[in-house]
């Protein structure tokens, strides 16, 4: 049974949670399981099956599609209070990951047993929203993403990136790379080419915007 501290936390982040009657959400948490997983770690790799639906207290994870040529695209990242729609497509399906988590800053979450989930699923039509909700709003995160890679040049989107994050820009040039399912190397001359047009000014640990019109112009040239 998870504490009832833990419990509380849930109820906040995950409020529909406690539209269950109070015998099937006691027996919810009885089955549930509190885990902290150090940034870092692998939270689930490609073809492994799904053991359970994580729900996020606080810190984030990232799922990531690797090539076989070893090049990892950054696909979504999962925040305390939200659901995974691989995870979710995984455990409808009873297929297995098509991709890898990892924990992006240290993770406590509560992970509910495959039963557990689909019970939710099939009872709570307020959750079952939320779940395809959650499906939509990923979906176009998605095609956004096929669209920048197939069209959009590799300093084009360094630069759309740049202009979307909190300003400064607390990333390594390697963290950058992985986000864009790039390499180390090219991120960096492709920073040091917009430090030299004033653009922007390269720090340890993260980079300075300095020219946000010039960039948004240079995305969509």
């Amino acid at each position: 049974m998870l504490d009832p501290a833990i419990q509380s936390r849930v109820l906040s982040l995950y409020p529909l949670l406690g539209e269950l009657p109070e015998a099937e959400r006691h027996t919810l948490f009885a089955n549930a399981t509190y885990m902290k997983v150090p940034a870092g770690a692998l939270m689930f790799d490609e073809n492994q099956p799904c053991m359970g639906f994580p729900l996020l207290l606080s810190g984030s994870a990232r799922v990531i599609k690797s090539s076989p040529s070893g090049r990892d695209l950054y696909l979504y990242q999962v925040l305390p209070g939200e659901t995974c729609i691989l995870t979710s497509s995984c455990l409808l399906a009873n297929a297995p990951y098509q991709a890898r988590g990892v924990v992006q800053d240290e993770l406590e979450l509560v992970v509910l047993p495959p039963g557990s989930f689909k019970q939710l699923f099939g009872q709570l039509e307020q959750f079952r929203g939320q779940v395809f909700n959650r499906f939509s709003e990923r979906l176009t995160e998605l095609m956004n993403l096929v669209t920048a890679v197939a069209f959009q040049k590799l300093d084009q989107r360094l630069a759309a990136l740049l202009v979307a994050k909190p300003n400064p820009v607390e990333m390594t040039h390697q963290a950058i790379a992985d986000e864009l399912g790039s390499f180390r190397e090219l991120v960096s001359r492709l920073l040091k080419d917009f430090e030299h047009k004033g653009w922007v000014r390269l720090e340890r640990g993260q980079v300075l915007v300095l020219d946000v019109p010039a960039l948004k112009k240079f995305v969509i040239l």
